[in-house]
């Protein structure tokens, strides 16, 4: 018989805990271990030596939840392995990796980031434009050269108050976004799938018409097919020669290419960059350019954020184990 000490009498605990699949370990895992999930049995995919669709056979009549970071896409193939999943459960902020016509049809509900990171995303899109506008980036380069005392003088840079500023997806990020930057003096426009009643913003059907309006354009929306290349050579001529893209949504929002070639030929101003087309891959021409401002999407990665996402985690798990509805459905069917 196993004494309350005995390692039999853990193994019969840990079988009774519900139990969470992890094909990769998500950010928070990294910064805060695993031990915020005690209350789980975590089938960690990345620890064993067997493939991955072994792994997932062994498992697929009992794991009804899965916890992903979003880098893993979650296809028909996938869920084809696992016939019993309920839930899926993701860190990130975007919902790209998730084949939602699939789970739709499987009846499979998602909890999303939710607005975890809104605030901290926000801050990243307002830093990134202010960045642009006073060349604060290009300046640090300037002054650790050595030029500061040289005859080359540094150039100007471009007052954020009174901007026009036109918000693609005014969604929780987007609407943080345009909160902080009504707060500089900026006069703030918006497209969205819908009409938001509960914004005065001046809203836009068409990014194009948006562009056109705008000084600046700050990318919030999601990727889907819809949105793939959306903001494309089109648009940023509409936008024009002194206009200036932030994106903080996903790399594909943007055509990249248009997007180099518009600032080689100077039919931009600028741009500030939070994620790319092909991750971690950036082109090399925006490398030497002292109006782009690069960051390595990192929009979400605050402590304090990832902290959040431990406890909106946790309580997404508990709510579906205990028949409670989720704190941050995206479905729910």
């Amino acid at each position: 018989m196993a004494t309350p000490n005995h390692p039999g009498n853990h193994d019969h605990q840990s079988k009774e805990l519900p139990q969470v699949l992890v094909l990769e370990p998500p950010p928070i895992m990294k910064l805060h271990g695993d031990q915020f999930l005690n209350d789980f049995q975590l089938l960690k995919a990345w620890e064993s030596p067997l493939p991955l669709d072994q792994f997932l056979s062994i498992h697929a009549q009992s794991v009804k939840a899965l916890l992903t970071p979003g880098r893993y896409p979650l296809t028909r193939n996938i869920l084809q392995l696992l016939p019993s999943l309920q839930l899926v459960v993701t860190t990130s902020a975007g919902l790209n990796h998730i084949d939602l016509p699939e789970f739709q049809r499987r009846g499979i509900a998602i909890a999303s980031a939710g607005d975890v990171y809104s605030e901290d995303v926000a801050d990243m899109a307002v830093g990134l434009l202010i960045d642009v506008l006073r060349k604060i980036s290009a300046a640090d380069r300037y002054v650790r050269k050595g030029l500061w005392d040289t005859k080359a003088e540094f150039p100007l840079g471009s007052k954020l108050c009174s901007k026009r500023v036109g918000i693609v997806g005014l969604g929780s990020i987007g609407q943080e976004v345009a909160k902080r930057l009504q707060a500089f003096g900026c006069r703030i426009m918006y497209t969205s799938r819908n009409k938001k009643p509960s914004v005065s913003y001046p809203y836009y059907s068409n990014v194009l018409e948006l562009a056109a309006d705008s000084d600046v354009l700050i990318i919030c929306c999601g990727l889907t097919e819809q949105t793939r290349h959306m903001i494309n050579k089109d648009v940023m001529l509409a936008l024009g020669k002194e206009g200036v893209v932030i994106n903080i949504g996903r790399g594909a929002i943007i055509n990249e290419k248009e997007l180099v070639q518009c600032l080689v030929q100077r039919e931009l101003a600028g741009a500030g960059l939070d994620v790319f087309e092909n991750e971690p891959h950036v082109p090399r021409e925006l490398l030497t350019m002292d109006n782009v401002v690069l960051s390595p999407h990192r929009a979400v990665r605050t402590p304090e954020s990832l902290t959040a996402m431990c406890e909106h985690v946790k309580g997404n798990l508990e709510a579906f184990f205990s028949n409670k509805p989720l704190l941050s459905p995206v479905m729910n069917i």
